[in-house]
């Protein structure tokens, strides 16, 4: 959309501070993952998930398309659940395997979706658990859409 009138540097914008896209990142309900087919098409789900750690953990079966797509593929894009005030972030998804970390995203789940997880979910040959760390992100606030419109970059390892 030209000219929607993000306000320049100079022009004393409102741009948000991280802690604001962490809190979002963190009381999200679910997250809208984007990956890419192996064909180019893209593909979109919904995925329950969690803030913790300096990325979005979340967990797929390992036959689910998603997973397959990120093995082929860990470059991927996910998004808050409030269009108001999204936050959009791109990363590498790197699958956990180590079982205290995935022990620690499971209590961490469970706790925010009130469920348990049966011994399924902690075998990473069958139940992938992933963590996409930004590399960089964007957020905004609906009721600034001019002023508010900040890209975070971050540094690669």
């Amino acid at each position: 959309m030209p000219g929607y009138g993000i306000r320049g540097p100079a022009q004393g914008t409102g741009l948000l501070p991280w802690s604001w896209a962490t809190e979002r990142l963190a009381r999200s309900h679910d997250y809208w993952l984007a990956t890419t087919r192996p064909d180019g098409r893209p593909h979109v789900m919904p995925v329950w998930g969690l803030w913790w750690e300096g990325a979005v953990w979340f967990s797929s079966g390992l036959r689910s398309s998603k997973a397959r797509n990120l093995a082929a593929d860990p470059r991927c894009a996910l998004t808050t659940d409030n269009a108001q005030e999204p936050v959009v972030l791109e990363g590498a998804a790197v699958q956990i395997r180590d079982a205290d970390a995935i022990r620690g995203f499971a209590e961490r789940l469970g706790a925010k979706y009130e469920t348990a997880y049966s011994d399924d979910f902690f075998d990473p040959d069958v139940n992938g658990t992933f963590h996409v760390a930004p590399t960089w992100a964007f957020g905004l606030m609906e009721s600034d859409f001019e002023g508010s419109p900040t890209r975070w970059d971050f540094e690669q390892p």
